[in-house]
């Protein structure tokens, strides 16, 4: 036999000269969860190891997440019931939780890069990612209107110091409005990564937790993908890219590589994977349970993402990756 594959794989110094995928702290984005109070860290139930944090201690957290190495973070507000209204206006607010978070994270940490969520669900009473109302065919979610609030929310973002939006509410033609609001203003640096393909997927249910911002009534799916669509994804991110873009972004991850390779091949912004609640969940309860070795599969699922073309992976594991790495 010439030609024998095995002999790459001989060693461990030859299988890593060889290996075609590496992972690296810089392709990790960490989302936190940032809550009222001070001196406040509750741990999510479904999501063990990971937590929501008041303002003070969250620094404290991003300080321990800077010292092992890692460099961008993502932000989400977990608010209570008596902040939230049909129109999200507490989104808009200067002096509240989440700008007031975004602008004292950037002021004690200006090397790192804060990305933002733009979606109406955390703030809104509908628990909806945009206006609701009820006409003659039932419930039924507002395009054009919900997009001037995600305008709106986008530069009070930006006016905060984000470094990156991520509009994560799937309303048609939003990537371009919010990049002529920020143009608008004057945030031309300000990069938006685009939810491009974000699935009506069963793996958000922990996140939903962290934030208490399941739908109040009805479901996602007139606004978020089917699951069972992969060519449709090609339709989004052709649209956010001609619309402005800078990166595309696959939500979830595990059960949707094949969606991170089919926007890998076909466009040359860099790809971003949301490894999601549900998938981060599942590894958790299985290693607790003896059932598969945890960080084997932490890495294994990481790398297969990497492996399939994206560039970034927003995960749960990346504080935990960066101790390991």
């Amino acid at each position: 036999m010439l030609r024998r594959p095995r002999r790459n794989r001989k060693s461990a110094a030859i299988r890593e000269l060889v290996q075609e995928n590496n992972l690296a702290l810089s392709d990790l984005i960490f989302p936190l969860f940032v809550m009222e109070g001070q001196g406040v860290k509750t741990e999510v139930t479904s999501m063990p190891g990971i937590y929501r944090f008041s303002q003070d201690l969250l620094l404290e957290e991003i300080r321990e997440c800077v010292d092992l190495g890692l460099k961008t973070f993502a932000l989400f507000p977990n608010l209570p019931e008596a902040r939230k209204d049909k129109y999200a206006t507490e989104s808009l607010n200067p002096d509240g939780l989440y700008l007031q978070s975004v602008q004292a994270i950037k002021a004690q940490f200006p090397e790192i890069s804060i990305m933002t969520d733009i979606a109406m669900d955390p703030y809104s009473s509908d628990g909806h990612d945009g206006i609701v109302e009820h006409g003659p065919q039932g419930l039924e979610i507002l395009n054009d209107e919900t997009l001037e609030v995600l305008g709106k929310m986008a530069v009070a973002q930006a006016r905060a110091g984000a470094d990156i939006v991520g509009p994560s509410d799937m309303m048609d033609g939003r990537i371009g409005y919010i990049r002529e609001c920020l143009d608008e203003e004057g945030f031309t640096k300000v990069s938006i990564m685009a939810y491009t393909a974000k699935y009506a997927s069963a793996f958000y249910g922990p996140f939903r937790d962290a934030l208490d911002s399941a739908p109040r009534f009805g479901d996602k799916k007139t606004y978020q993908m089917n699951p069972a669509n992969s060519r449709e994804a090609l339709i989004e991110a052709e649209l956010d890219y001609l619309e402005g873009a800078d990166f595309l972004m696959v939500k979830p991850a595990l059960a949707y590589l094949d969606v991170i390779k089919l926007l890998s091949d076909n466009f040359n912004l860099p790809i971003a994977a949301y490894n999601v609640s549900g998938e981060y969940a599942m590894i958790k309860a299985a290693a607790r349970n003896g059932w598969l070795d945890g960080d084997r599969a932490m890495l294994e699922a990481l790398t297969a993402m990497k492996r399939a073309g994206a560039k970034i992976i927003l995960t749960y594991f990346a504080k935990e990756i960066a101790t390991k790495i």
